[in-house]
């Protein structure tokens, strides 16, 4: 099984059991973000978290196996150069689909708005190497039928 056809029987049987990616995060004993995105094949799991989620999903030991392959994280691109500017068009492009199956599930069918938006940037110091810390605050605008 390869990571496109892991990322469909996923996406599939956590709709059909209306498991969240808080169900599934827990079963893996990780952050619901990162096991997202581990799902959605831009990540990997150890052995134990792909086991636990292929078992919570009632999917095959051929899932478990590609949840536990290395991600080749592609996407088609246009990046500027610098390398501030380059690692958040990485972040997009590795935890994007991340984010809005996240956004979706706890909101709905919508966007954060990049107009009634704020965004916080700190520093925290850390002995291993300081770290980064950015705040992304935006309201949430629904899409609607008509």
């Amino acid at each position: 099984m390869n990571k496109c056809e892991m990322k469909q029987a996923i996406l599939a049987a956590k709709i059909e059991k209306g498991l969240s990616w808080a169900d599934i995060a827990k079963a893996a004993k990780l952050s619901c973000e990162f096991t997202c995105s581990a799902c959605l094949g831009m990540n990997h799991l150890e052995k134990p978290a792909a086991e636990a989620v292929t078992e919570l999903l009632g999917l095959g030991e051929d899932l478990a196996v590609a949840l536990q392959q290395f991600p080749l994280k592609t996407w088609e691109q246009t990046i500027p150069t610098d390398p501030v500017i380059y690692r958040w068009y990485e972040i997009v492009g590795v935890y994007g689909e991340t984010i809005k199956e996240i956004i979706n599930e706890k909101f709905g069918d919508g966007i954060m708005s990049a107009i009634d938006f704020s965004m916080q940037i700190d520093k925290q110091e850390d002995p291993k190497g300081d770290r980064v810390v950015v705040t992304l605050n935006g309201k949430f605008l629904p899409y609607k039928s008509w």
